[in-house]
């Protein structure tokens, strides 16, 4: 069995999200069920495509550290995605840096990568661990 590139999938609970909030203008027509299906079609993709990928989602900053912490301890990931929905909004600026934070301390080995929102993850893991054996690689950007 070749072996798997293992990837988390970082970002925010998308029923929490309150898409009419003029923070999340950036994307239009966006709602907790397009969001998810998008992100669960990106963690299939991810997996059909050779990765052993999978989505960790957390609250707002309650409990986010303590999420992500715990599930970084379970087991070694060679990249972490952190999602656009918490690195684009100015007011999750600190949950980002809390959870950049929390991979730098307990996953230094993996490479860090971000998508733009929840229909290019494996986009922004390939261009980070591009997967050889991966059936149909999408092309990838030189780092």
């Amino acid at each position: 069995m070749p072996f798997k590139q293992s990837v988390l999938s970082v970002g925010l609970i998308p029923s929490i999200i309150n898409y009419a909030d003029p923070a999340y203008a950036a994307f239009p027509g966006m709602t907790a069920e397009k969001v998810q299906g998008g992100l669960d079609k990106d963690i299939a993709l991810l997996n059909k495509l050779g990765y052993d990928a999978e989505l960790c989602l957390t609250d707002f900053g309650d409990t986010a550290e303590a999420v992500v912490r715990e599930k970084l301890q379970q087991k070694r990931y060679d990249c972490v995605l952190i999602g656009a929905g918490v690195r684009t909004i100015g007011k999750n600026f600190i949950l980002f840096e809390k959870l950049l934070n929390v991979v730098h301390a307990h996953a230094p080995q993996a490479r860090i990568c971000f998508n733009t929102g929840p229909f290019d993850s494996a986009e922004a893991v390939q261009r980070w661990i591009p997967n050889s054996t991966a059936p149909a690689a999408l092309p990838t950007a030189k780092p």
